[in-house]
């Protein structure tokens, strides 16, 4: 079950209880064709609400549902994302579908992780990739000329659904998008997401993506290599100092989901790296602190995410801190996938938990202290950075040694 962007509570005006409804009645049809007669009163409602910029009473109905009919909570979010991230637009009498896609890009460094705009001929070398390896022979394709970092990227339905409709019309009539003026600030991590973003159109009901024409899903892996091998190197330029990895071209929320999941494994080997050659010590001379982290408003034991804290082994003073956050239903030990993985007889998928542990003895750590209890999501009320745990359940302020040879600032 994905989770709601805010926990505001919110009056449900006569769209919003619409929009319940209809998603309940999505999960209670008795058939495909009832189903999708659902489904098209929703999308027309969405339409509506996206296209005047009613994002309130989206997500009013999100939260409402969220607490009270979880399973069309999850109908009403795949109902708003598809309608914000694809659209169908005409051309020359001839109908098309839309899709906005996005590129995720996986980069860890000691220095800094550029975003921001680059150079056109760039633009055309990457869209030139994405039609020779991911996109069908007959896609057209518009890409922002930006390097996105999360902050940098859409925030809400209504704001991709006009992103959408923008570069839809760029990629139809193959005219250039420009850069985006204003951008957010960037807050510096040792391991960070970035994405480009781009449209994709194609006659209604034709394949856009290359694995589609073959009907052959071998050929998703083989995109995804190919993509990796020749377009690797391109956006190395616009990395500098940074180790990258490419992760498939997708739907843009898949594709986003998809990266905020894969960064966190990079995130804690980056921070061993950081720690061990900027203090220049082996890393069995940390330990690691996890603990579980929620919203106090949540429901009791819901964990939101795990936060580790790094300090020298029998000390107390934590230098450096990750956050590791929890998407869908991977909260605490159990998920949904674990548990039908154990009904079938297979080898269960490992839990965040583990997970983690996993990772932190592959980096060297053999000091590893998780504590038993829940904190609330707790942040310093000077620099608003997040609080880690130090060995004995303090919450604490991350800090580097004064004499510890550091360019800027990490979080």
């Amino acid at each position: 079950m994905r989770r709601p962007l805010k926990n505001a509570s919110r009056k449900l005006s006569a769209d919003g209880h619409r929009l319940t409804m209809l998603a309940q009645a999505i999960i209670q049809a008795s058939s495909r064709v009832e189903e999708r007669q659902w489904e098209k009163q929703i999308e027309t409602l969405l339409h509506k609400l996206l296209r005047t910029r009613h994002q309130e009473t989206l997500d009013a109905a999100l939260d409402h549902l969220f607490k009270q009919a979880p399973l069309a909570y999850d109908a009403l979010t795949e109902a708003a994302e598809a309608a914000s991230e694809s659209c169908v637009i005409e051309l020359d009498g001839v109908q098309h579908d839309a899709l906005l896609i996005a590129v995720p890009i996986l980069a860890w460094t000691r220095f800094s992780i550029a975003s921001g705009s680059i150079p056109a001929e760039m633009v055309t070398t990457l869209s030139a990739h994405l039609h020779a390896h991911i996109l069908s022979d007959h896609a057209r394709l518009a890409m922002a000329p930006m390097l996105f970092s999360i902050d940098q990227l859409p925030r809400t339905h209504s704001d991709i659904f006009v992103l959408t409709q923008q570069m839809a019309q760029a990629a139809l009539s193959q005219t250039p998008i420009k850069a985006t003026l204003q951008q957010a600030e960037t807050a510096p991590f040792l391991a960070d997401t970035r994405y480009l973003l781009a449209v994709v159109t194609v006659a209604s009901g034709e394949p856009m993506f290359r694995w589609q024409t073959t009907a052959d899903l071998a050929d998703r892996d083989a995109a995804l290599a190919q993509w990796n091998t020749q377009a690797l190197p391109n956006i190395a330029r616009l990395l500098p100092g940074c180790g990258i990895e490419l992760l498939l071209p997708e739907a843009y929320f898949v594709a986003c989901r998809e990266g905020d999941k894969q960064i966190r494994p990079a995130s804690i080997r980056a921070a061993v790296h950081y720690l061990v050659h900027t203090l220049n010590i082996e890393p069995a001379a940390l330990q690691a602190i996890i603990g579980s982290f929620g919203e106090e408003s949540s429901e009791e034991g819901r964990v939101d995410e795990y936060r580790i804290g790094f300090a020298p082994v029998n000390q107390p003073d934590v230098l450096y801190g990750v956050i590791w956050p929890l998407y869908g239903d991977e909260e605490g030990d159990e998920s949904e996938d674990r548990t039908d993985a154990i009904a079938a007889g297979e080898a269960p998928p490992k839990s965040p938990i583990e997970e983690i542990h996993a990772l932190l003895e592959e980096c060297g750590i053999i000091r590893i202290k998780r504590h038993i209890e829940q904190f609330s999501m707790e942040f310093c009320d000077d620099c608003g950075a997040p609080l880690f745990p130090d060995p004995d359940a303090e919450l604490v302020h991350a800090e580097m040694p004064e004499e510890a040879t550091t360019t800027e600032h990490l979080h």
